[in-house]
């Protein structure tokens, strides 16, 4: 593909990005920058718009830089401890802030410093630039890989593409504000959104929190996270006032059982299990060809909210531990939670540039297929099956 498929891919990719678990808590902080915004003037919403905009490439830019000449990959940044730590006390500093109902937005200071009140959509930029990197999503895996390759403009070139589709969705709603200005912009309704986005910040300052902490620590923050959550339902749907400010909490409700019907339901109709991971060496990479088993490498890392997904939805399903017994396949995982020269050179050799990837290796070791990004039960399941023929061509 050509330099110019690869910007268009790349840009597409940052739309897709949106839609991953882990831009998730930058949602709150997006809506409310477009809510301040939406039935300004045109110059306003233009500026708005540019300033998220800055936002979004300013992290990019500066991530496009370490690639190009520290040689990083993608979601390297969240292998130091006291970035995660420092995204964690972020997140429940804006999670709480909104919580308490009064929505997502800086200290008036900073609006004095920047002189027109563009600083908040210039920081929801930044912050949902910097969410994204910890996991790729459709389509990023293979555009990192190939911006490996590359010259360091053409790196640079990529990635900004990534961040303007990142950011596209909202500049298209603030240069048409017609999609949003039959939303009422008041209300006790709307503090309730407010409150349910201050939950949503919350879950992922407890999620990058427990990165930094013990397992215990990590469980206290989940079941007191999981108590204000029970609190507030159970007030918000008692305290109302009406019904409109009931209707929120209620919809909350309906959302949250429904998943943990499903994933109680998928559970006891696929099983769940847990595959017998060892750890990705040379030596066993070695004893694998030697008896002639294919194998199945997993990279991963604590921060890593896709690696999570998968591992609690494609890896525990009982289809894919058959799989892998009926190809007596070998199972190793590399976990990149912490820096690992090693680790990091066996992810660039397989042609991975990111979290989360998986590659299926055929019985004499070379690459049978390779899994970026998020992928179904079937997707991984057929490439175990293959594993075993001779010939493959690789997408």
């Amino acid at each position: 593909m050509t330099i110019w498929t690869n910007l268009l891919l790349a840009m597409f990719a940052g739309v897709l990005l949106n839609l991953t678990p882990c831009v998730l808590p930058a949602l709150p902080i997006k809506l409310r920058t477009i809510a301040r915004v939406v039935g300004n003037g045109s110059r306003q919403r233009f500026l708005a718009a540019i300033a998220l905009l800055a936002g979004t490439l300013t992290f990019f830019g500066a991530l496009a830089l370490a690639t190009a000449m520290l040689n990083w990959t993608w979601g390297t940044l969240f292998q130091a401890f006291w970035f995660r730590a420092a995204l964690a006390f972020l997140l429940a500093g804006l999670g709480v802030y909104s919580l308490a109902g009064r929505g997502v937005q800086p200290p008036q200071w900073v609006y004095r410093v920047q002189g027109n009140g563009y600083a908040e959509p210039y920081f929801a930029g930044f912050l949902a630039a910097v969410l994204s990197a910890p996991c790729t999503g459709p389509f990023l895996g293979g555009v990192m890989a190939f911006a490996l390759t590359q010259t360091p403009s053409t790196i640079f070139a990529l990635f900004m593409a990534v961040g303007v589709g990142l950011a596209l969705p909202y500049l298209i709603l603030l240069a048409q504000p017609g999609l949003l200005t039959r939303i009422p912009r008041s209300g006790v309704w709307l503090s309730r959104v407010q409150q349910v986005m201050g939950l949503i910040l919350l879950a992922g300052a407890t999620f990058f929190a427990t990165t930094v902490l013990v397992e215990r620590v990590g469980t206290l923050l989940w079941t007191a996270w999981l108590g204000t959550l029970a609190f507030w339902l159970i007030r918000a749907l008692v305290v109302g006032p009406g019904l409109g400010a009931r209707l929120v909490p209620a919809l909350v409700l309906v959302i949250g059982l429904s998943g943990a019907v499903a994933l109680g339901f998928h559970g006891n109709s696929h099983g769940q299990n847990t595959l017998p991971w060892q750890p990705l060496t040379e030596r066993a990479l070695t004893d694998a060809r030697a008896v002639g088993a294919p194998v199945l490498v997993e990279f991963t890392a604590d921060w890593c909210i896709n690696c999570k997904v998968l591992e609690q939805t494609v890896y525990a399903d009982a289809t894919i531990a058959q799989a892998v017994d009926a190809a007596q396949m070998r199972v190793l995982r590399a976990d990149l939670t912490r820096p690992d020269a090693t680790l990091d050179a066996y992810l660039r050799s397989f042609g991975g540039a990111g979290l989360p990837f998986a590659v299926v290796l055929k019985p004499d070791g070379t690459v049978h297929r390779r899994l970026p990004d998020l992928f179904t039960v079937g997707t991984l399941k057929t490439a175990i099956e293959t594993s075993g023929e001779q010939t493959r061509v690789d997408p």
